[in-house]
C-alpha cells in the first residue's frame, strides 16, 4: 500500500468528486472578491503612489519607489499565505537532504531552523542570495514556493524574481502587477531571450550585491507541468538522446538555468541554488497531478493537499559546474550585441554539456526520491527530521499588508518630511 492511499477526498480525482456544494460555491465567491481585491488594492497602490514617484527626478523619489515595491511584492506574498489560511488551509512538510547532491549538514539544519518559545518553527534561516528551483506538478507550485519564501529570515519574499511568457505582460491587474515587479518576461525563444535574460539578472545581482539586498530568483527547469501531453514529449527526447527518462518528473531543461547561473554568479559572491523536490498527498505514483490539484478545485472547493512536502537540497553555485567565468566583468552589465562576445551567454559546448549532465543526474536523484516517498512516505532511506510550518501569517497587522493598507500613509507621511524639509 502506497503512502497516500487514504479515504480524503483530495485523494480522488477531481472529475470523481461529489458535485458542488453551496457552501463550495459559496466559498468561491468569497475567495474570489477578496483575493481580486487583494490584487487590485495593490496594482492601485503602484499606479497612485508608486509610478508617480518613479517619474521625479529625484534619487530619493527612485529610492522610495524601490521600496514601495518591495512592499507591495511582499504584500502579494502575504496575500497567498492569506488565501491559503482562510480557503486553502494546509501546512509545508519540510526535510532535509542528508546524503545525496546537496546534502545539509545537521548543524547547519539547526541553524537554519528557528523556533518560537513554544518550540515552533517560525522561519528558516537560509541563504538571502539564491536560485530557487523545484520539480513542476500543478500550477500551484509558484503559489506554495512563495509562501515558503514568506518564511525565510530574509523577507525573500519581498525580493522574488521569476519568468514569464510575455503574452501575459498586459494582462489587466495581474500583468500590470508584475511589471512593476520587474518580473522577466521572455518570448520564448532563445535567440532573443538568452541575451535579455543574461541582462536583466545581471542588473538584479549587482544591484543586491552593491546594495546588501535578498535576491529570490525561482526557475523550472523542466519548463512545463507534467502531463499526459509532456509525459511522451520527454520520453521521445530520452529515447533520442540515448538517456533513461524519469518516472516521476520530465527530464530538465538546462539551458535557462545555466545562463541564469551564470548572470547572477559573477556578481553575487555567495550564491546559492536551493532544490525542492515537492510531493502532494493523494496523487498516486504516476498519476498527474492536475487531475488531483488545481487552483480552482484547492481555493474554490476548499480541498486543500493535507500537507506540502518539501524535500531541500543547499548548492554554494560556485561549487556547481557553470563553466569558466574568469572573463567576466563582474562590475558592468555584459554586452550582448550579436558583434560582442559576453561569457554569461557564449558558452561552449563542453561546458553545457558538463552542465547538463550534472542537472540531469540531479532530477535523477530527484525522481528516485518521490518514488520512495510513494513507496514508504520518506524521501531518504533513512528517516529524516521533519519541520513543520502551518500556512498562516504570523502577525495579526499582515492581514492589512496583504491589501497594501500602510502604503499610502507611509509614502505621504514620507513626501510631507520632504516638504516640510
Amino acid at each position: 500500500m502506497t503512502v497516500d492511499s487514504t479515504t480524503g477526498i483530495h485523494s480522488l480525482p477531481i472529475s470523481q468528486r461529489p458535485p458542488t456544494s453551496w457552501k463550495q460555491k459559496l466559498r468561491a465567491l468569497a475567495f474570489f472578491f477578496i483575493f481580486n481585491l487583494g490584487c487590485s488594492m495593490i496594482n492601485a497602490s503602484q499606479f497612485v503612489f508608486l509610478l508617480p514617484l518613479r517619474l521625479l527626478p529625484f534619487k530619493w523619489s527612485r529610492s522610495l519607489y524601490d521600496e514601495g515595491i518591495r512592499y507591495t511584492k511582499g504584500a502579494f506574498g502575504c496575500l497567498l499565505v492569506l488565501m491559503c489560511q482562510w480557503f486553502s488551509p494546509t501546512s509545508l512538510k519540510i526535510t532535509f537532504e542528508a546524503n545525496g547532491k546537496g546534502a545539509v549538514p545537521q548543524d547547519v539544519i539547526e541553524s537554519i531552523i528557528v523556533r518560537d518559545k513554544e518550540d515552533k518553527v517560525v522561519s528558516l534561516n537560509l541563504p538571502s542570495k539564491f536560485v530557487y528551483i523545484a520539480n513542476h506538478q500543478i500550477y500551484a507550485d509558484w503559489w506554495y514556493a512563495w509562501c515558503f519564501l514568506y518564511y525565510m529570515s530574509s523577507e525573500a519574499h519581498r525580493y522574488i524574481y521569476i519568468t514569464l511568457k510575455k503574452s501575459l505582460r498586459w494582462v489587466p491587474v495581474v500583468g500590470w502587477g508584475m511589471q512593476f515587479f520587474d518580473f522577466i518576461f521572455l518570448a520564448r525563444s532563445w535567440a532573443s531571450d538568452r541575451r535579455q535574460l543574461a541582462v536583466h539578472l545581471s542588473s538584479l545581482g549587482k544591484a543586491a550585491e552593491s546594495d546588501q539586498m535578498p535576491l529570490a530568483f525561482i526557475l523550472y527547469p523542466e519548463g512545463t507541468l507534467v502531463s499526459k501531453d509532456t509525459r511522451p514529449i520527454s520520453k521521445r527526447f530520452a529515447d533520442k538522446m540515448g538517456i533513461n527518462d524519469m518516472s516521476h518528473v520530465l527530464l530538465p531543461r538546462s539551458t535557462g538555468l545555466l545562463y541564469s547561473l551564470r548572470s547572477l554568479s559573477p556578481r553575487i559572491s555567495d550564491l546559492h541554488l536551493i532544490d525542492v523536490t515537492m510531493v502532494y498527498p493523494g496523487i498516486p505514483p504516476l498519476a498527474y497531478g492536475q487531475d488531483y490539484y488545481t487552483l480552482r478545485s484547492m481555493f474554490f472547493d476548499g480541498v486543500a493537499p493535507p500537507a506540502v512536502h518539501m524535500h531541500l537540497r543547499l548548492f554554494k553555485v560556485e561549487e556547481v559546474p557553470i563553466g569558466d567565468l574568469s572573463d567576466t566583468e563582474p562590475s558592468k552589465i555584459p554586452d550582448t550585441s550579436p558583434d560582442k562576445h559576453a561569457v554569461e551567454v557564449e558558452i561552449p559546448t563542453a561546458e553545457k554539456e558538463a552542465f547538463d549532465l550534472w542537472l540531469r543526474n540531479l532530477w535523477q536523484e530527484k525522481d528516485e526520491s518521490i518514488g520512495r516517498f510513494h513507496r514508504s512516505g520518506r524521501f531518504s532511506e533513512e528517516k529524516l527530521p521533519v519541520f513543520e510550518i502551518p500556512l498562516k501569517l504570523r502577525r495579526t497587522r499582515e492581514i492589512f499588508d496583504a491589501f497594501c493598507f500602510f502604503l499610502p500613509a507611509t509614502v505621504i507621511g514620507y513626501l510631507w518630511s520632504k516638504l516640510k524639509a
